[in-house]
């Protein structure tokens, strides 16, 4: 018996489901969506009354958006539906957004919507949608943000989903009944993911890999069998471990050992906050995450080479470790006075999240000194840690070491002062000053009439840290790529474009639909009016029409494709100290 064709089959059933005349005028996308009316079987706002047969197109039906008379948009959140999901909506072609949040949907998900390759942004939160999620959703190659969260979903959590390529914004998961473990391979998920699988039936361990080290212990809260890191619940396998008999290696009953120390390295316990944070950066969300750490302390010419921690071999001697494996905590300032437990112990306030690692505010309670903080005193002491992120474990000791005395040798205003680091193999920590100045976005577009003043200070300081791909240069949004000191020069650029033009830089409607660096581009290279782009807060203070017109060149080689041809940041901070003279 041959085998009909999806869209013949769905077609067919369009219109016998549908009861529609052979004759009707409407369009395919438009049959498709009257499925979906005949599969709520509760309307009570009469949201879906204007969706008629009789009409040409469901262009100007409610919740609908199309683009050359197709269907792009189908969003019908919080109207107290119920029914199902009909496959036929994978029959909308052009479909880039379909939102069908907080409703009472029931079934499973139809594995053919997924026929809808366009999609981009997929909610169906809040339903009553069980099953398990679809294998064939990997065929989404567009998609960039997903929402199942708060349904009856169940099985296992697809291992495929980091197949999911252009994934960047949402992928929530939770408030499900998933079960089994996290998959490896959602370590792959790019940094600026947003993670959420919380209170489901998930076990076994946190899979420390990938952009999966950067979520804290928020993303997996409410599964009581998961454990290990960020998690406050040792794992079974790691219960009684012991190295060797030494008073020093106490038998505690929840051990937690570091990732590929199992049997070798033996910590010591306590609770953990790992901290980290930028300069730019606003408090998001309290966590407080506890880890189990069992170590034997060595100070090595102490006085002379400042604190100095490490995680030591056995005492049988049967392990050899090299240095970067063993775990250093280096003290830069002779004024810091907190040791590497204190940090590890401090509530910690996640306050962003970067490629480059997770952004923490620590705070170390009060009366202990140090830090800044000064013997004596009852306040706290505040520090930022920034926890690098996997993408940086390829640093040797040596290159690492060269990196932050380089950091620690800078004084600016603009940049936070380096007060230690930790180094391991598979852990960096780097310890400075919390300087409260709120979010880079804040100081961009909160207030916009200090731009000007307080661009030729940030063009010496100025590290950007953003959880965004629009500050990325082009060159390091390939994975595995390397930072250079070209790709902050490229990130600069984006910020002055900002400065001068009061714009978001990414591809919104104020931008036409491009990316600001796209725009500004365009407009010089097609000799359009300054006055299109430039911030209009800024008019009145601008005097010297020349000076603008030079940053805007400044910023444009900064964000030049080749990064040969991108100047040096000396070369641009020279050239906005010279336009500032004349």
């Amino acid at each position: 018996m041959a085998v009909i064709p999806f869209k013949v089959t769905a077609c067919l059933i369009l219109f016998t489901f549908t009861n529609l005349p052979i004759l009707s005028s409407l369009n395919t996308d438009g049959l498709a969506l009257l499925a979906l009316k005949a599969a709520i079987t509760t309307d009570p706002t009469d949201t879906l009354a204007s969706w008629s047969e009789t009409d040409p197109t469901p262009c100007h039906w409610h919740g609908i958006t199309c683009i050359n008379d197709r269907v792009t948009s189908l969003s019908l959140p919080d109207k107290n539906f119920t029914g199902y999901i009909p496959f036929e909506l994978g029959l909308l072609g052009s479909l880039a957004q379909l939102t069908l949040s907080r409703n009472n949907f029931s079934k499973s998900i139809p594995s053919h919507l997924f026929n809808a390759t366009t999609l981009r942004f997929l909610d169906l939160s809040h339903n009553s949608l069980s099953g398990p999620i679809p294998a064939n959703i990997v065929s989404l190659e567009a998609l960039t943000h997903l929402d199942l969260s708060s349904n009856c979903l169940n099985g296992s959590l697809p291992a495929s989903l980091n197949k999911l390529k252009s994934l960047t914004g949402t992928l929530n998961l939770s408030y499900n009944s998933f079960s089994g473990e996290i998959p490896g391979s959602y370590g792959f998920f790019p940094v600026m993911v947003s993670l959420d699988l919380r209170h489901n039936n998930l076990s076994g361990k946190v899979p420390l890999f990938g952009s999966l080290v950067n979520q804290g212990p928020t993303a997996f809260a409410g599964n009581p069998s998961l454990c290990g890191f960020p998690l406050q619940t040792a794992c079974p396998e790691a219960v009684n471990i012991t190295v060797s008999d030494s008073p020093e290696n106490p038998k505690d009953p929840n051990p937690v050992l570091f990732p590929g120390s199992v049997g070798k390295v033996k910590v010591k316990t306590g609770s953990v906050a790992v901290p980290l944070i930028s300069g730019f950066s606003v408090v998001i969300g309290v966590v407080t995450v506890s880890v189990w750490l069992y170590r034997k302390k060595r100070r090595a010419d102490e006085g002379k080479m400042g604190k100095e921690e490490k995680i030591e071999k056995g005492d049988n001697n049967e392990v050899t470790f090299n240095e970067e494996q063993k775990g250093k905590f280096v003290v830069m300032d002779e004024g810091f006075n907190l040791e590497l437990e204190d940090l590890l112990r401090a509530s910690a306030y996640v306050v962003g999240k970067s490629r480059s690692g997770i952004v923490y505010k620590v705070v170390v309670g009060g009366g202990g000194g140090g830090g800044g903080g000064g013997s004596g005193t009852a306040m706290p002491t505040v520090v930022a840690v920034r926890r690098l992120s996997e993408g940086d474990a390829t640093w040797k000791l040596k290159e690492f070491e060269s990196e932050v005395e380089a950091i620690e040798r800078v004084h600016h205003p603009n940049i936070a002062r380096l007060r230690a680091y930790y180094f391991a193999h598979d852990e960096k920590l780097l310890v400075s000053d919390f300087i409260r100045n709120g979010s880079l976005y804040s100081a961009l577009h909160a207030s916009k009439k200090q731009y000007l003043n307080q661009t030729i200070s940030s063009a010496m300081g100025l590290k950007i840290s953003a959880p965004s791909n629009i500050y990325l240069a082009p060159e390091a949004r390939v994975s595995g790529s390397k930072f250079s000191q070209k790709c902050d020069v490229y990130s600069f650029g984006i910020v002055l474009m900002e400065l001068l033009t009061g714009r978001l830089p990414g591809a919104g409607s104020e931008n036409d639909g491009e990316g600001l660096e796209s725009l500004v581009r365009k407009v010089f290279q097609e000799e359009r009016p300054l006055s299109e782009i430039i911030d209009p807060a800024l008019l009145s203070e601008v005097h010297a029409k020349k000076q603008v017109i030079a940053v805007f060149h400044i910023s444009l080689n900064c964000t030049e494709l080749d990064p040969e041809l991108r100047p040096r940041m000396r070369t641009v901070s020279e050239s906005l100290d010279r336009i500032k003279l004349h």
